[in-house]
């Protein structure tokens, strides 16, 4: 599941929406939007992730967080490390490698030292 279907998944389960109820106010199928919220789909579009805001009638800040978790929701990442130090490149194959070994509790504890990095980096 992508960061994005599970916040999807909250806001429908949150309003007491079924797949099915959802998809039709959509216009999409069931089977898209399931695959949508377990990651099975690549990155909503624009157009979709504002259709969905809409749909939840949510603003502002969860709005926006809805974007920012929608950007960061491809299941499918490829990295190009051409140019980048030695140290990137072992960085990205490693990730690549051990993802899905590590424990929820490794993951959160990289994930949370990355975002604070990129925020004292401004990245």
């Amino acid at each position: 599941m992508t960061p994005f279907g599970a916040k999807v998944r909250e806001l429908r389960k949150k309003n007491n929406r079924t797949l099915k109820e959802m998809a039709e106010a959509l216009s999409v199928s069931s089977a898209y939007l399931s695959a949508l919220e377990h990651g099975k789909r690549g990155t909503p579009t624009w157009y979709m992730v504002q259709r969905i805001i809409t749909y939840f009638n949510v603003i502002w800040d969860e709005a926006e967080e809805l974007q920012r978790l929608a950007e960061l929701s491809d299941p499918r990442v490829t990295i190009d490390t051409g140019g980048l130090s030695p140290n990137a490149t072992e960085l990205t194959n490693m990730v690549a490698m051990k993802i899905s070994g590590l424990s929820e509790e490794s993951i959160d504890h990289l994930l949370h030292q990355l975002r604070v990095v990129c925020a004292k980096d401004n990245v």
